[in-house]
């Protein structure tokens, strides 16, 4: 933890602020730093894309529509993507993240916060988004980064419609450093404690958001779907208390909230390739369908590897790994999991 003394930079200047990728998030989290004052550099991996994004003035392949006020810069320069930078978002998808954060990690100062946006578990180690940047770049402690999360469907953010999120940092003075500096009159941050399980609770609803729109793809009904949210908080909390986290984080904005807006929202990007696999899709022809990552498919593999590690039932998320990678079908998914012997709720 960061001792009470240490403070972090004053909360009313101009700040400079790095946002390491160029995706729909990366992008609504650049606009809205820079509505609140601040100097703003979004990094590309790709130097066209940054090209043509500065260019535009706009993300024309992750979010067209919006304009890209002045004060942010757009930049595919490693070097120049950290220069100066008080605080990084680290808006790349968490199976990226080890190669992108390998090829920064010269530039990036040993004590420079950094706040992650990536919802989901890396493939192999098991680790979570903030866990997978305190490997890469050597810190012990989580002190320096934190993790925003939340229901917050960015399309719709950059639109300026109401939206309320949460955010978890190694220390209390870093949660509230970040609530300031993203609060706008339209997106409301509140801070939370619990590390471990905000970023639990973002990686597992993804998961069963796959599961709800294959209800929806099989045209299950509303039913089906709303015991299947509730089935599937539950396995969120259950799998988060084994790691650690607080079962209340699992009620909250990070947990129910982004559970039911992934589920239910026609622009989530889980739910939609769900439903294209309830309709009769391959996994490879569903994926084909987005430009965007699926965060949901490569975290299935990590969820059932943690449970089976920490010995925790998860019927619905293991159920959609069958469904994605041994071949059951979804109808037969379901009659499965309808079918498991009767027990109390609780």
């Amino acid at each position: 933890m960061v001792p009470l003394t240490v403070a972090y930079p004053s909360m009313a200047k101009r700040h400079t602020i790095s946002v390491i990728g160029d995706g729909a998030m990366g992008t609504v989290c650049s606009i809205m730093l820079a509505e609140n004052g601040h100097n703003v550099r979004l990094w590309s991996a790709f130097a066209e894309a940054a090209a043509d994004i500065a260019q535009r003035r706009e993300n024309m392949i992750f979010l067209p529509g919006h304009r890209l006020p002045e004060a942010i810069e757009i930049t595919a320069d490693d070097e120049l993507a950290l220069a100066g930078a008080e605080l990084v978002v680290s808006a790349v998808p968490t199976q990226y993240m080890r190669t992108v954060w390998i090829r920064l990690r010269p530039y990036c100062a040993e004590d420079l916060p950094i706040c992650s946006v990536a919802k989901g578990i890396e493939n192999g180690t098991l680790l979570r988004p903030t866990q997978i940047l305190n490997d890469v770049l050597g810190r012990l402690e989580n002190a320096k980064v934190a993790a925003l999360s939340g229901p917050s469907i960015a399309p719709e953010i950059a639109r300026k419609l109401p939206a309320t999120v949460v955010v978890a940092g190694g220390s209390q003075q870093l949660a509230e450093w970040i609530q300031t500096l993203f609060t706008r009159p339209y997106f409301r941050v509140y801070t939370n404690p619990d590390l471990v399980g905000v970023e639990v609770a973002g990686a597992a609803k993804n998961v069963v958001a796959i599961a709800a729109g294959i209800v929806d793809g099989l045209g299950l009904g509303d039913n089906a779907k709303a015991a299947l949210i509730t089935r599937g908080l539950a396995e969120l909390t259950r799998l988060g208390s084994a790691l650690g986290a607080m079962r209340e984080t699992f009620f909250g904005l990070a947990g129910l909230g982004d559970l039911v807006t992934t589920c239910i929202s026609p622009q989530g990007r889980n739910r939609s390739f769900g439903q294209a696999i309830g309709q009769g899709q391959s996994m490879d022809q569903a994926l084909r369908a987005t430009r965007s990552v699926v965060e949901g498919v490569p975290t299935t593999v990590s969820l059932v590897e943690l449970a089976r590690h920490m010995d925790v039932e998860l019927p619905i998320i293991q159920a959609v790994h069958r469904v994605l990678f041994e071949g059951v079908l979804p109808s037969e998914a379901v009659l499965e999991l309808m079918s498991r012997p009767l027990k109390a709720e609780g």
